[in-house]
């Protein structure tokens, strides 16, 4: 099997086991805080919703809110397609790029966002080559420079089967004395 339709095999399984738990995870869920030190998304004055981000991040590190870990993913994917297939000059700051990413409000429309972040990936990956995935070109932004964009493609696909876990742990978490 070519590396390129391994990759994309490996994204279609993220997003199915991501999947198994946005289909189902409520807003009560999302917001639960498990622990007193937890990230999380919240209001702010204005309206619009913020998730907690330090970079670098506290020590312990909080535990995380369901809501938090589906921002998180809408906040990573939505800045590796940016920076990767809409080229840019200026330089990346995870910092600034988290202030600037709201959290959609609710999961509703979180799961909306999420969709389309997983659709534009899944087509700015058809038309590559193997060429490309070997090329540092469209991941200078991603470990200094150092990595080419299938090392950016095959974390995406990582980190995402990492925070389907994670979403799927906190539901479980939260039902556990529910039934």
């Amino acid at each position: 099997m070519p590396e390129l339709d391994r990759l994309r095999w490996q994204l279609d399984v993220s997003w199915t086991l991501l999947t198994m738990h946005l289909d189902k995870v409520t807003d009560e869920e999302a917001l639960w805080e498990p622990a007193a030190n937890c990230w999380s998304v919240r209001p702010r004055p204005d309206g619009t919703w913020a998730a907690d981000f330090a970079i670098p991040e506290p020590e312990p590190i909080p535990v995380l809110s369901a809501g938090w870990v589906m921002w998180h993913i809408g906040f990573w994917w939505s800045n590796a397609h940016r920076q990767c297939f809409e080229p840019t000059t200026e330089p990346f700051d995870w910092s600034s790029a988290a202030a600037a990413t709201p959290w959609p409000g609710d999961v509703s429309s979180a799961v909306k966002w999420l969709t389309a972040c997983h659709d534009r990936w899944a087509a700015a990956l058809k038309p590559l080559t193997d060429a490309d995935l070997d090329s540092t070109t469209q991941s200078t932004w991603f470990a200094d420079g150092t990595l080419t964009l299938g090392h950016v493609i095959a974390w995406t696909n990582v980190e995402l089967m990492k925070n389907a876990a994670e979403l799927g742990a906190l539901r479980h978490l939260h039902n556990a004395d529910r039934c």
